[in-house]
């Protein structure tokens, strides 16, 4: 079943995004070469905790952390541990919180150092994915306009995109439907109506689309060990278009002070 929010709630839903939003701008403050994983968790838990909310991550489903922290090869859910980013990493950072009911969920991928040019695109393209499928999310199109737009965006540059983990609706639980695939047909899957909130999010390979996952359970790889990239956002169907709840200004102006 397909929840439609009220618009009480989609002002709860804001309340949760910007949480995870500052939560990513706290991070990217600490993002560089020699950081562990484990200090960036450990400093996104007691920001979200500070700020009234609780880690939607942390023991969904046994998931151990309340950031999903994955490097280079690893397209989605790295567990934090003693690991140290370096040089040249990527690092997408899945965040997660839920205030009075209602989760924010969102993503950024951050280049660690100095990247090479061909990761450099990697990001700035699957980023630039995430947009033009946020652009076909207007009331009265369907999810598969959405994947359309992301897939054939990404392959134009021979990327791929991965087809077992997708995006979804969110609300009171983290994860709602409908799905939203990274991939599709136009004017196929769900028809988009006004209230529905969904989290639109591109992982996509630099190499093959193939994936595989460690003994972990959680920890999800590139099945070549080539790069993956992953962003996120969460955005509400509006009658004359959407909405986005999510934000990325946070992590923005943390970055722009670094290159200044």
């Amino acid at each position: 079943m397909i929840h439609l929010k009220s618009e009480r709630d989609i002002e709860k839903m804001k309340e949760s995004a910007d949480i995870v939003g500052r939560t990513l701008g706290e991070v990217a403050k600490l993002i560089r070469p020699g950081v562990s994983l484990k200090t960036l968790d450990k400093v996104a838990e007691t920001f979200i905790r500070d700020n009234g909310a609780v880690p939607s991550f942390k023991g969904y489903e046994g998931f151990p952390a309340s950031l999903c922290l994955s490097v280079n090869d690893v397209v989605v859910h790295g567990i934090p541990k003693n690991q140290e980013l370096r040089d040249g990493d990527i690092v997408s950072v899945d965040c997660g919180a839920c205030k009075n009911g209602f989760h924010g969920d969102y993503c950024y991928t951050f280049e660690v150092g100095h990247v090479t040019e061909e990761i450099h695109n990697l990001c700035v393209r699957t980023k630039e994915s995430l947009y033009k499928g946020i652009a076909e999310a207007v009331e009265g199109k369907r999810v598969g306009d959405i994947g359309h737009a992301i897939q054939t965006y990404v392959e134009s540059f021979g990327y791929s995109v991965v087809r077992e983990m997708v995006g979804h609706g969110c609300g009171r639980h983290m994860h709602e439907k409908p799905d939203v695939p990274n991939y599709g047909s136009i004017g196929k899957g769900a028809r988009l109506t006004k209230g529905m909130v969904i989290c639109i999010e591109p992982m996509i390979n630099m190499g093959v689309r193939n994936i595989r996952v460690d003994k972990d359970g959680w920890t999800t790889r590139t099945a070549d060990g080539l790069p993956s990239a992953h962003y996120e956002h969460m955005v509400a169907i509006r009658e004359n278009g959407s909405e986005l709840l999510s934000t990325y200004r946070y992590v923005e102006e943390v970055l722009n002070k670094k290159t200044a």
